[in-house]
């Protein structure tokens, strides 16, 4: 049941696409924070092909740095046990 349960998320989630606002794409630092703090891999990959449809650029290096600020504070604020 655990399998179907979890094979329907990743159906669905793929069927969703991504829709992002030109505005979204030229603060590609906020963009990956967001993404890196909600605890996401890299959504890259997703964002640049959909930028370019919508004639904006996503500055991949400043994305990136924002996905590793996001998740260094994500990882910060979750509780570690020793």
């Amino acid at each position: 049941m655990r399998h179907l349960v979890l094979l329907a998320v990743v159906s669905l989630s793929a069927c969703a696409g991504v829709d992002i606002d030109p505005r979204q794409c030229a603060a590609a630092h906020d963009l990956g924070y967001r993404d890196g703090i909600m605890g996401l891999v890299p959504q890259d990959p997703l964002y640049e092909p959909v930028c370019a449809q919508k004639g904006a650029r996503l500055d991949l290096a400043l994305y990136k740095q924002g996905w590793l600020d996001g998740h260094f504070d994500l990882e910060n604020r979750m509780p570690h046990t020793e």
